[in-house]
């Protein structure tokens, strides 16, 4: 099982939409049952991450982690989401 921490700046509005366009995209792909997603907001990327594989955050977010950090922002403008999620199952070696 993979573990994605998506945030934004409140964890609610477009961390939301970046969830459901994930989980569209990991569905069509047939990989939705490898994935398992937390929803946060920026200023707690550094605690919540933690046991994570990937963040996907649509808001700024420049602290060192251990893990990959993308952008989610072709999820909300809907331009490369597809290509995004591509890349993101790359990363995540699924």
């Amino acid at each position: 099982m993979k573990k994605i921490v998506v945030a934004c700046g409140a964890g609610i509005a477009t961390s939301t939409v970046a969830i459901q366009k994930l989980k569209a995209g990991f569905e069509k792909r047939g990989l939705l049952s490898q994935i398992q997603f937390t929803q946060c907001t920026v200023a707690e990327l550094p605690t919540k991450s933690k046991g994570h594989d990937l963040i996907v955050t649509t808001a700024q977010f420049s602290q060192d982690v251990d893990i990959p950090v993308v952008s989610g922002l072709p999820f909300i403008t809907g331009i490369g989401a597809d290509k995004l999620v591509d890349d993101i199952v790359a990363k995540l070696g699924i």
